[in-house]
């Protein structure tokens, strides 16, 4: 894309409040959105962890309703479900996610059951047909996000979700996601303080994931000069600030040029109908649906031997990566690939598909299968059109 297509950028993230401490003014930010009782969703760690909670129920004061600290890396159904009945006990009208993408993409689901009182027999029938649950009209819940990963799942439109039959929502296992304007926040606090409580590992890999959509934003094929800005810039400060995190302690300062970079590169990536996430993420997905793995180191281990694969292919925008990760805009392909080993060999992310408990190379062909499925792929660099063989060639690199 040159600076003179044109494009059409439409876009609307809520108010970003960025500082250490700023959490403390989670109230006022309450009162200008007119909301008065707030149920705070997170996981248990978080929801239990005095560091992590307690700025956050002070930073609410009187407006804290109660607290749902039963979210899971799962993103099930059911605990939507559960956490709708926390908002009604509580009477509580607007949504506090805190933590990691999990419990925002949570807080999403409530949101979206809270609209309106459809039977969850109705809802479960709907998910599992379809792999998705329709947005009602007319407005819905607010959240708020307080995030406490670098994976960058904040200035988003989308929630994923599952299901079991175990729920009796749902008849066989199904794994999908919403998407609507609507579920934009209202309001995200980023605030370093908070994210220093988190321990090294799970920042390790949270940040990659972050990392990378800065990356994919840049190649995109719906990539804008706006999104260019942004993404080059955040990447600078996430190339460096991750690269300093290796060698110091998690902290307050060591994080700022980490916090402001994810906000950066997630700055209209989720935007109305469309997203800038492309390959590397459509990997992301095929690779975990089947492995524990969390989803940053998988993108750790595959994210060079994409880029190579692309590189090989097509420009893939390559001046503006090379700005952003190499700070020279003549810099080599294999120069932004190196770049992006010394990140993930920074964060201490494994470098292989045979270190972690992922699929075999029996299973590549399916899982090539998986990511040309994948709806990220529609984002791919313009003239790039893989085959099931690229893709399982490019798996067995990462072998």
């Amino acid at each position: 894309m040159s600076q003179s297509d044109r494009f059409r950028f439409e876009y609307n993230p809520g108010v970003l409040q960025y500082g250490a401490g700023c959490v403390d003014s989670l109230s006022a930010e309450l009162e200008r959105l007119g909301s008065e009782r707030a149920l705070v969703v997170s996981g248990s760690t978080v929801g239990t962890t005095p560091a992590v909670i307690e700025p956050v129920t002070d930073g609410l004061g009187t407006k804290l309703a109660g607290v749902f600290a039963e979210t899971t890396p799962e993103k099930r159904l059911q605990t939507a479900y559960d956490g709708l009945e926390a908002m009604e006990e509580a009477d509580a009208d607007v949504l506090v996610s805190l933590g990691g993408g999990s419990s925002l993409d949570v807080a999403k689901v409530i949101s979206v059951l809270a609209a309106d009182d459809r039977d969850p027999q109705a809802v479960g029938a709907e998910f599992g047909e379809t792999g998705t649950i329709s947005v009602p009209s007319g407005s819905v819940t607010p959240i708020v996000v307080v995030p406490t990963t670098l994976a960058g799942a904040d200035l988003s439109t989308v929630a994923g979700v599952t299901a079991s039959p175990e729920s009796g929502l749902v008849e066989r296992p199904v794994s999908g996601g919403i998407s609507d304007p609507r579920l934009m926040p209202r309001a995200t606090f980023y605030d370093p303080v908070l994210f220093a409580t988190t321990p090294k590992q799970i920042l390790a890999a949270s940040a990659m994931n972050g990392f990378d959509k800065g990356i994919e934003t840049i190649y995109a094929r719906n990539a804008t000069p706006i999104t260019d800005a942004t993404a080059v810039r955040g990447l600078k400060l996430l190339e460096g600030g991750l690269r300093q995190l290796n060698e110091q302690s998690v902290s307050e300062k060591a994080l700022e040029p980490v916090a402001q970079g994810l906000l950066l590169v997630q700055y209209g990536i989720s935007r109305p109908g469309e997203t800038t996430l492309s390959i590397i993420h459509a990997f992301g997905h095929a690779l975990t649906r089947s492995s524990a793995v969390q989803q940053g180191a998988m993108h750790g281990i595959i994210a060079p031997h994409v880029l190579s694969y692309l590189f090989e292919n097509v420009a893939g925008r390559r001046e503006l990566l090379a700005e952003a990760l190499c700070s020279d805009v003549s810099a080599s392909a294999e120069d932004i690939v190196a770049s992006v080993e010394w990140v993930r060999d920074a964060l201490s992310l494994p470098s292989r598909l045979r270190d972690v408990d992922g699929p075999d190379p029996a299973a590549f062909p399916d899982v090539a299968e998986s990511v040309l499925a994948d709806p990220f792929m529609a984002n791919a660099p313009s003239g790039l059109d893989p085959t099931s063989e690229e893709i399982a060639d490019v798996l067995r690199d990462a072998y």
